[in-house]
């Protein structure tokens, strides 16, 4: 039987472990590496091992960048008193792609999840406590999603929020319905928020 050399079955290995590749995948894309051009594959191995020290978190929001602060936290343009807390990195990518939010952020760094005894502590609460005590801070928009993680976290950060800055308005991104679907396809839960939330007809 082929035994597969050492160093390609190390990378297999640890590309595995990467979100989306499982082994089989994981080995495609050696395999592709291997084929590329020499030059290409160093270039690809150093991006990867500067990756480190070129990417740093953003001392205001938290945020990957390569600059501190952010691109988004240093804009002048953007608005100082809404700040849109989100669980993880993605999360403001996804509000940015959408270019309709022009405030500030903030990252949470995860969700509350009691099942998994994610502690309170795992969250970047400290980060949210100075940026709000600045007193730039109007209104904090929640948008940590709708699963039942989401929804402990909402609850946990709005309690310490109102408990500690009671001037400061809590809002959460509307829960409902997305455009184009059906009600009959909807699971209960989105109904229940959607119901929940409804909003006026002007």
């Amino acid at each position: 039987m082929q035994r597969i050399p050492e160093p390609l079955k190390e990378l297999v290995e640890q590309m595995a472990r990467l979100p989306g590749l499982g082994p089989k995948s994981a080995m495609r894309a050696a395999m592709t590496l291997l084929k590329w051009p020499e030059a290409e594959t160093r270039r690809l191995g150093r991006n990867l091992y500067e990756l480190r020290d070129k990417l740093h978190l953003c001392s205001r929001c938290g945020s990957l960048s390569d600059s501190d602060p952010c691109s988004v936290c240093a804009d002048p343009s953007r608005g100082r008193d809404s700040l849109c807390l989100v669980a993880e990195w993605d999360s403001l990518l996804a509000m940015e792609e959408g270019n309709f939010y022009k405030g500030q952020y903030l990252i949470l760094g995860g969700l509350l999840a009691p099942l998994d005894h994610s502690p309170a502590e795992a969250l970047d609460m400290d980060r949210l406590t100075r940026r709000l005590a600045e007193g730039e801070v109007r209104e904090l928009i929640l948008a940590l999603g709708a699963t039942a993680e989401a929804e402990a976290t909402a609850s946990y950060v709005r309690d310490e929020v109102t408990r500690r800055f009671p001037e400061i308005r809590v809002t959460r991104l509307a829960q409902g319905i997305p455009l184009g679907a059906e009600v009959k396809f909807m699971d209960r839960e989105t109904l229940r928020q959607s119901l929940r939330y409804r909003q006026e007809l002007n």
